[in-house]
Formats: structure tokens, sequence, C-alpha cells
């Protein structure tokens, strides 16, 4: 049976900002730092506690729910997105950024249902900056609802993306590259150090266009819904549609504006695939 999404939303909405609180108290506070695949792969006891709140929470209420979590996924378990309700969270996206205490980290989640985006939340409790998104029913910040620029030239564009946590020769190799041409022929180049804020500015309308390879389903979920339901597009870089688990994003204010983006990359593919 299909779950009511209005109560779904409240609830989680509800536990996010609970959760919002825990990680705005310790954003200035000395963290435990683990590293995972690398020196820039961080994990802190707050990630993993912010995940554990927030899947109990929605588990306590809706126990055939099923999840894709940063934190789980990293301990070795399968992420698996089935026709199922699925809730695909990251409990801090921009660990390094909280870790340093830079106030750019979110919470961000998304509810799945056959596959489909119902539900999207990104949440910077330092910045109170509450994005929302509901299917068929407009994006919002802070209740506000909020819309993409509308940019159509690559000349005019302000464009996010980030380095990644792997430095892996090749990839590193391909994000440099594309820097170069980009910077060569847009506004400028921006890097919040968070996946989630960076589609979120693109829905704010703060910035044109994003792209990221390496990136993860939880880090581009949430972020799907609040850019098409602002009057964006998200799309794989090489122009056909996009698969959350590819580990690969594009998304822009208008289709034209891709359409240039996706002339201009050099691409990865990452391996392996979520």
């Amino acid at each position: 049976m299909s779950p009511n999404l209005d109560e779904c939303y409240e609830h989680v909405l509800a536990l996010v900002e609970t959760a919002g609180e825990v990680i705005a108290s310790r954003n200035s506070q000395r963290k435990t730092v683990v590293q995972k695949s690398s020196n820039i792969d961080l994990l802190t006891e707050t990630d993993q506690q912010v995940e554990r709140m927030l899947m109990d929470g929605i588990t306590a209420k809706y126990p055939d729910h099923r999840f894709i979590g940063e934190e789980e996924t990293s301990e070795g378990k399968k992420a698996e997105l089935t026709e199922a309700p699925t809730w695909i969270i990251d409990p801090v996206d921009g660990t390094m950024n909280f870790v340093h205490s830079f106030p750019h980290s979110c919470i961000s989640i998304a509810l799945l249902v056959d596959r489909v985006a119902e539900i999207a939340i990104i949440y910077n409790p330092m910045l109170s900056q509450k994005f929302t998104a509901r299917r068929g029913k407009g994006a919002f910040l802070n209740g506000n609802q909020i819309h993409v620029s509308e940019e159509t030239s690559l000349e005019r564009a302000l464009a996010t993306t980030e380095f990644g946590t792997s430095r892996d020769e090749e990839k590193t190799r391909v994000v440099l590259e594309n820097i170069g041409k980009l910077v060569r022929k847009v506004h400028g180049l921006r890097s919040l150090g968070s996946a989630a804020l960076n589609m979120a500015m693109v829905a704010l309308g703060g910035a044109d266009f994003n792209y990221e390879f390496g990136i993860h389903a939880w880090d581009i979920a949430a972020g799907s819904l609040l850019v098409g339901e602002a009057g964006g597009v998200c799309l794989d870089p090489a122009g056909g549609p996009l698969d959350l688990m590819s580990r690969r994003v594009l998304c822009a204010s208008t289709q034209e504006l891709a359409d240039q983006v996706v002339q201009v990359l050099t691409q990865f593919y990452p391996e392996p695939r979520d």
C-alpha cells in the first residue's frame, strides 16, 4: 500500500529539525574524526548518530520502509533501490566542512516510492536554510517558493562543483581538466563543500548549473527533486537521463544550458556504482 505522503513529510520534517539541532550545537566543537576510504573521506560520531536518529524515527512509524544511508552503506551494507518506499539519507553532507566548523553542512533526505522521488529535504541548521520539495508541489526555502534562474547561456552562468573525496589520479585529472575548461567559459565557479547544497543553490537560482562525478545517491536524491520542482533539469553529465545510482550528476536551470555543459565536459564513469 502506498504511504500517506503528507503524513510522511510532516513526520520526517520534525525528525530532521531535531537532528539539525544536534548538528548545529556541535559545529563549533572539536570532533572525533575517523578516516573512511582516504584522509579526506571523513566520518564523525555526529554522522552516525544523526543517521541512526533519522532511521530509528522513521522505522518506529513506518517499519516496512527501507533505507539507503551513507554511513550504513560505508559499513558494508549494499545500497539497493527497489520499488518499496525507500529513504535515501546523508546525515551530514559536507562532513569535511563540519570537521572544520565551516558552516555549510546539511542533512539531505529523500523518499522514493516505486523509484520516484516524492519528498526532499535539505537542511543546513547552522544557517537556518531549510529547502523542501514535494513532487508536483514546487520547491521552497523556509516556506517561500523558489525557482531556478532560467539562465540559458554558458557564458553568463555561475557553476558549482566539488573536487570530491577521491584522489584517484585519473579522477583528479578529469576534475582539473573540467575546471580548466569551464573557468575560461563561465562567469565563475563555486564549491560549497556539499553536493546537496550545491544543487540547492541551483534550485534557488543562486547558481545556474552544478555537475559532479563520484558522488553517491545520498548526495543527490533530495537535490534532484528540489531542482526539478524549482523548474530546472537533472540529467546524466553525458546528456542522458539521470541515474541516481551512477555516481554522476548534472543539474541546470534550463535544458539549453545543460546541453552546452554536456558539450564541454570531459566524462568520467566512477566504479563501482552505488
